[in-house]
């Protein structure tokens, strides 16, 4: 099989995982969040209610698809789109194994970085093109979060470079084969991962979709299958920024006995179920309470690991 023969077969299982993830993720959250806060959760749709996912995409396709009258009608289309493919093309540079990856391109962490800051474009043109203030506070609530978040987390891989030498994934990877840098880097993953779930628009950071004060935030306006692609690329999301987690901190593919592929999926997860443990637990955040833990605290911690680091790597030299 030729090289871009491959690339082609794998991207294209890549998506339909993805895909299938996406809607698995709806089953698994509920599941969690049930048994996190005692109650059964679905148990009516199929066994143990595995088929309530797909019950829910039929309800979803069968209602209305309403457009308001006074909406930018190309945008008000176009913006939920934006959101899914930006994290379906930063998919495109996570290595699941040395063999399993779309592209090794070698500069696959800015190309991460690049994908995942592009996706605020269909969060605010969401809230702007529905001509709605809650919609449009959303979308501006949304675009300041993500903004924010994004520097501890860009400063929080700049130390991971700096320890792999390379902005290469599949290098950072093969740079912790026994010892993960979530060990070298703990407060950098801490940095990187909390940053995620801001980046996610997770509770305790879903703001921007504040439903006791903005309705439902930048998607107040769309129904049926334009609702349904918000939520889709929150779910990618979560998983975009697990898989990310696993690769800069958790060493990737390696580990002992199992194969690779099933050590990577183990890891992701993992941290999956952090995401749900924490919107099962912690509360939301007040809007000046978010901006603070980004600017006041997530920011110079991350300078500080960053300058930390160096000077570790400067005295060892």
């Amino acid at each position: 099989m030729t090289p871009g023969l491959w690339t082609l077969v794998i991207g294209v299982c890549l998506l339909a995982g993805l895909l299938g993830l996406t809607t698995g993720m709806i089953w698994i959250e509920r599941r969690l969040l049930a048994q996190f806060q005692d109650r059964l959760g679905p148990n009516r749709v199929g066994p143990l209610g595995l088929f309530q996912p797909i019950a829910d995409i039929i309800k979803l396709f069968m209602k209305e698809d309403w457009m308001p009258p006074f909406a930018d009608k190309l945008i008000f289309v176009i913006a939920p789109g934006i959101i899914v493919v930006t994290v379906l093309l930063a998919f495109a540079v996570v290595p699941i194994t040395p063999f399993i990856k779309v592209s090794d391109a070698n500069v696959g962490l800015l190309f991460f970085l690049g994908m995942a800051s592009m996706g605020v474009y269909g969060i605010v043109l969401a809230g702007w093109a529905s001509n709605s203030k809650y919609s449009l506070i959303g979308g501006t609530r949304a675009a300041a979060q993500m903004l924010s978040y994004e520097l501890p987390m860009g400063l929080a891989v700049v130390s991971v470079v700096m320890l792999a030498g390379s902005l290469r994934l599949s290098d950072i990877v093969n740079a912790q084969p026994r010892l993960w840098f979530c060990v070298l880097q703990p407060l950098g993953f801490v940095i990187f991962t909390i940053a995620g779930i801001a980046e996610a628009r997770r509770t305790p950071f879903d703001l921007p979709e504040a439903d006791s004060e903005l309705i439902a935030g930048y998607h107040t306006e769309y129904s049926s299958m334009k609702f349904a692609l918000f939520f889709m690329g929150e779910y990618l999301d979560i998983i975009l920024v697990s898989a990310m987690v696993t690769v800069l901190y958790l060493g990737g593919w390696h580990g002992p006995l199992l194969p690779p592929a099933l050590w990577f999926i183990i890891k992701m997860f993992a941290v999956i179920f952090l995401f749900v443990w924490v919107r099962a637990v912690l509360p939301r955040y007040r809007y000046d309470q978010l901006m603070t833990l980004g600017w006041k605290i997530l920011l110079p911690l991350s300078i500080v690991n960053l300058v930390a680091t160096g000077a570790v790597m400067l005295v060892m030299r």
